[in-house]
C-alpha cells in the first residue's frame, strides 16, 4: 500500500462556532447520529495500530471537525505518545490540523511546534468578510480571535497556512481580502468555493457562490497575485501553485484538480470510516476501524463505486480544450445527470478563467523561477 493520508474528526461535528456555510454541520443534520462526541482512545489507538501496519513510507494524520481542538490537548498528547510507541522505525509520520483558532493558546502552539504540526487556520480574509459568516454561538464575529491565534502560531514558530472560503459576498471583495491577507504577512493562502446545503438547489443561500461570481473572483485574484509576482513578491496561492505545477508536466497535489477521487479515509469519532470528508454520510460508510481490516475498507469503497464514478468524463469535458487543466473540478461540485456525475457546476467559470489567465500563467512560471534563483 502507498503512503496513507487519514482525516480524523476527534470531536466529530462539534464546534464552538456557527459559520453559516459549514458543510460539516450540513452533513451532520442528515445523518442518523449527528454528533459522535469525542473520539475515545480505543478508536484512536486502533486507528494508529492499523495505519502503522498498512502504510508504506509515510502516514499523515489530518485532524478536522467540526472544531478538532474541542477534543482537548490531552487527546493529542495521548495520540502522539501512542504513535511514538506504535509506529515502526522507517515509517515517517506527519501531522496537520485545520482549526478556527479560537481555542488556541501558548500551550497548544508549543505542542504543535514540538510535534511538527502543520496548522490550517480558517480566516476569510478581511474583517468584513470574515465576520459576516464566521460567527460564534452568541452571534458575534470571530475575526479578532483568529488574528490572535495567528500571532500565537507565529510566535511559537508553527508552520501554518490560511484557508479562506469563497462566498458570493467575498467574491465581490477580492481586492480587500487579498490585500488584507498579504498585508498581514500570510504567505501561504488557500481559497475554496463554499458549498450549498445537500439536496438543495444551488444559489439559494445568502453566501451562495454563482459560476459568474466565481469566474470574476478567479480573474481578479489572479490579476492581484500576478501583479505582486511582477514586482518581485511571491504569495503562495494553492490553486495557482498547482496550475503552474501542472504546466510543468506534473500531477497536481490538490485533490480537486486530479480529475478523479483519490484513496482517502475519513475516520469519525466512533471509528466509522468514509471515503471523503465531503461524503461523511450514512450512505457512504465503508465500515469501522474497530471492526474492519484496511483491505475491507478498500473493498467497500470499490463495491460502492466511489472512485470509479468520479472517473467518468462527461461528453462536454472530452471536447473541451481546458479539460487538461480543469479536469472537471471536485466531485462534490459535479452536477448529477440522471444517476451519473456530469460537468462541474463551475464549468463556465473555469473556462472563462483559463482563457483569461493562461498566457500570463506561462509567464508566471518564468517570473517565479527568477525569484527562486535570486
Amino acid at each position: 500500500m502507498p503512503p496513507l493520508s487519514i482525516l480524523l474528526k476527534p470531536a466529530s461535528s462539534g464546534c464552538n462556532l456557527r459559520c453559516a456555510y459549514c458543510f460539516y454541520a450540513d452533513e451532520a443534520k442528515v445523518r442518523a447520529v449527528p454528533n459522535y462526541g469525542r473520539m475515545p482512545e480505543t478508536v484512536s489507538h486502533a486507528l494508529i495500530e492499523k495505519a502503522a501496519e498498512a502504510a508504506e513510507g509515510s502516514v499523515t494524520f489530518l485532524f478536522q471537525g467540526g472544531e478538532p481542538t474541542l477534543a482537548g490537548l490531552d487527546f493529542y498528547q495521548d495520540f502522539v505518545s501512542y504513535v511514538k510507541k506504535t509506529v515502526p522505525p522507517g515509517l515517517a509520520v506527519h501531522y496537520a490540523i485545520q482549526t478556527n483558532g479560537t481555542l488556541l493558546d501558548r500551550e497548544w502552539c508549543r505542542f504543535f511546534k514540538e510535534n511538527r504540526f502543520l496548522a490550517g487556520l480558517s480566516l476569510d480574509g478581511s474583517r468584513e468578510c470574515h465576520d459576516r459568516f464566521r460567527l460564534d454561538g452568541a452571534g458575534k464575529g470571530t475575526y479578532d480571535r483568529v488574528r490572535q491565534a495567528a500571532r500565537q502560531l507565529e510566535q511559537a514558530g508553527v508552520e501554518y497556512n490560511v484557508l479562506t472560503v469563497v462566498t458570493g459576498y467575498l467574491a465581490r471583495h477580492v481586492q480587500s481580502v487579498f490585500s488584507s491577507l498579504c498585508g498581514q504577512g500570510f504567505r501561504f493562502q488557500q481559497y475554496i468555493p463554499c458549498l450549498d446545503p445537500l439536496e438543495e438547489e444551488r444559489g439559494g443561500q445568502d453566501y451562495s457562490l454563482s459560476p459568474a461570481r466565481y469566474e470574476g473572483f478567479l480573474k481578479t485574484l489572479f490579476d492581484l497575485w500576478y501583479r505582486e509576482l511582477e514586482q518581485g513578491r511571491y504569495w503562495s496561492v494553492r490553486y495557482f501553485d498547482n496550475l503552474l505545477w501542472m504546466l510543468e508536466g506534473h500531477a497536481p497535489e490538490q485533490c480537486s484538480m486530479r480529475g478523479c477521487c483519490g484513496l482517502q479515509y475519513l475516520v469519525e469519532a466512533d471509528g466509522s470510516v468514509y471515503p471523503c470528508d465531503f461524503y461523511g454520510l450514512d450512505a457512504y460508510r465503508l465500515g469501522n476501524i474497530l471492526d474492519d481490516a484496511w483491505e475491507d475498507l478498500d473493498r467497500a469503497r470499490e463495491t460502492l463505486g466511489f472512485v470509479e464514478a468520479s472517473r467518468r468524463i462527461p461528453e462536454t469535458c472530452g471536447q473541451c480544450r481546458w479539460y487538461p487543466l480543469c479536469r472537471n473540478g471536485c466531485r462534490r461540485d459535479r452536477v448529477l445527470e440522471g444517476d451519473q456525475l456530469g460537468a462541474s457546476y463551475y464549468c463556465e467559470a473555469y473556462a472563462g478563467f483559463f482563457a483569461y489567465a493562461l498566457p500570463r500563467l506561462g509567464r508566471a512560471r518564468i517570473l517565479l523561477r527568477r525569484l527562486q534563483t535570486t
